[in-house]
């Protein structure tokens, strides 16, 4: 279980970063801000993820 969970993840973090670098290109964000916009949404997206994991874990 634990194994497709993470690798369900990896695919989620990997489509968001991809969407993520999308917005930075078509709103022009600086490039000294976009490290801030991607730690942002990836530590959104990892909060998100590991509750969800234990929503199942103890459902």
């Amino acid at each position: 279980m634990i194994s497709m969970f993470l690798l369900f993840a990896a695919f989620i973090l990997y489509s968001i970063n991809r969407l993520t670098n999308s917005l930075c290109i078509q709103k022009e964000i600086p490039e000294d801000r976009q490290p801030k916009v991607f730690r942002f949404i990836n530590i959104s997206i990892t909060i998100l993820l590991l509750s969800s994991y234990v929503e199942i874990l103890y459902a």
